[in-house]
């Protein structure tokens, strides 16, 4: 095992992320955005959490980052009255995600 090189830490950084499913159920919708968000460099894991509901009404999907983890951050997904957490580690700072998970919701 040597130092790794330029082509082997390239390689590195464009790896898909995973996208991890322990859960049987999601917030509809919320799958194909999490996927696009994996595709986007500086991912490494995606893991949506517990479901929950809210008071509020929240009529379009909306993916926003709360507080941040070990490793990476914590965000909500809402949409109507459901919530779900999703965990990502990732190395990028906070406005990176934003900007990485804004594009992952455009397409």
């Amino acid at each position: 095992m040597g130092k790794p090189t330029a082509k082997s830490l390239r390689a590195a950084s464009q790896k898909v992320g995973r996208l991890v499913w322990n859960h049987s159920t999601h917030i509809s919708g919320l799958i194909p955005i999490l996927e696009r968000l994996c595709q986007q460099d500086g991912i490494q894991t995606v893991t949506p959490g517990v479901i929950g509901r809210v008071r509020g009404h929240c009529p379009k999907m909306q993916l926003r980052v709360s507080v941040p983890i070990r490793g990476g951050y914590k965000a909500i997904a809402r949409q109507g009255k459901t919530v779900q957490e999703v965990f990502i580690l990732t190395p990028l700072a906070q406005d990176q995600l934003e900007t990485a998970i804004a594009i992952a919701m455009k397409i």
